[in-house]
């Protein structure tokens, strides 16, 4: 006997999810995949369940952007508590070190500047960092000693919102990979006050921001309108250079084939996408002046 055929549809494109302190990133995508019926979905950019914001959710074709959005700018809003240092960097873990002393508004300013530009840090050890096949979050609860090595990553700004004695208000704006309960941890220790962070928010991923988000509480209130909120898949290619091209380089490209590019507007070098008629066709490489196509999108215009 065969197995019965799915039922699920196809559907394409992107929902920016501003998730709730609680929900694990995975569930959040099977919550919206079972809403809207839909066969393929996947996330941009993992947040911890502590933390809530900006989740972008590509569906169907759309999940073969991910990685040009999970490579944005990021940008954060945190919330360090001074004066204590827990295994995981963040509330929901064990305090292992304690202070007395707190930061003055002054000396936090201070220290900020150290912590742009290109800085190594050390990931949490409640990360998902990979050592010997195994992750590093997974070793950690079960008390396994391991050492996480510095990684270079890249922090655009990082102001202090707010403060008041024992805590402060900061945002960031970062690149692929960082951590900012590592920078908690670090500014803590460098201030001589320790720290660890108690509430994080994600307010943009690349180009998706909080005025693009919407809540499951929305979505799940009003399924019928939730489709409305579906934007395209080329919402993920904005940081790309777009090339027009007609029917006919539109279907060379969709049979695997490069495509001369003509135009003094058309990119030299690096990445970019096709599209033809508003529909994204493929994306890839520009080699010796032509597109030679790495993934293609079977959208119809």
């Amino acid at each position: 006997m065969s197995a019965p055929k799915s039922q699920r549809v196809e559907v394409n494109g992107w929902v920016i999810l501003d998730k709730p302190v609680g929900a694990t990133s995975t569930h959040a995508v099977s919550r919206l995949k079972r809403l809207f019926n839909a066969k393929k979905a996947g996330h941009a950019g993992t947040l911890d369940p502590l933390a809530s914001g900006i989740l972008p959710i590509a569906f169907g074709e759309a999940t073969k952007t991910v990685p040009f959005v999970q490579d944005g700018e990021k940008a954060y809003r945190f919330t360090v508590k001074w004066g204590e240092e827990t295994d995981s960097d963040d509330s929901d873990g064990t305090i292992v070190k304690t202070s007395d002393q707190r930061p003055t508004i002054a000396q936090i300013k201070a220290a900020l500047p150290a912590f742009i530009g290109t800085i190594m840090q050390v990931p949490p050890a409640y990360s998902a960092i990979k050592i010997a096949g195994e992750r590093a979050y997974d070793l950690a609860r079960d008390g396994e000693t391991f050492v996480l090595e510095p990684r270079p990553i890249t922090i655009h700004g990082l102001e202090l919102v707010d403060a008041s004695d024992d805590q402060a208000v900061l945002e960031a704006a970062c690149g692929k990979g960082t951590y900012v309960r590592a920078i908690a941890r670090d500014l803590g220790r460098m201030l001589g006050c320790l720290g660890h962070v108690i509430a994080l928010r994600r307010t943009r991923v690349g180009p998706f921001r909080e005025a693009d988000s919407v809540t499951l509480a929305d979505l799940e209130a009003d399924p019928l309108a939730a489709v409305h909120m579906l934007q395209p898949v080329e919402a993920g290619l904005t940081s790309l250079p777009c090339v027009i091209v007609d029917r006919d380089g539109a279907a060379r490209l969709r049979r695997g084939q490069s495509l001369i590019l003509r135009g003094r507007d058309a990119p030299a070098e690096g990445i970019a996408y096709a599209a033809c008629q508003g529909v994204p066709v493929a994306f890839g490489s520009i080699e010796q002046g032509e597109l030679v196509p790495s993934r293609v999108f079977n959208l119809s215009a």
